[in-house]
């Protein structure tokens, strides 16, 4: 019968499995290609496609032009997400 250190490590090694399963799943959804359309771009940051046409037309994130065709980076998009983060201080 296994006593209350093994239920808690099984516990902690379930846990960590869900986790682990998790994230995979979250790296296999991020966009493969580094340029996005604007749809892509507004499904990458939780937005609509509205939002990010205005914040394109307004300056706040940058674009590339090739031909007609608008795209984003998504290192910008990266960027802007890390530059707007607001929160506490003394976080590590």
């Amino acid at each position: 019968m296994p006593g209350n250190f093994e239920i808690v490590l099984e516990d902690l090694v379930s846990r960590v499995a869900d986790k682990v399963v998790e994230r995979i799943g979250a790296l296999a959804t991020a966009p493969s290609r580094r340029l996005l359309t604007v749809d892509q771009a507004a499904e990458y940051l939780g937005r609509t496609r509205e939002a990010v046409e205005h914040m394109i037309h307004s300056g706040k994130l940058p674009v590339v032009r090739i031909d007609k065709r608008v795209s984003l980076d998504v290192r910008d998009l990266d960027r802007v997400i890390e530059l707007r983060k607001v929160g506490v201080d003394d976080l590590p």
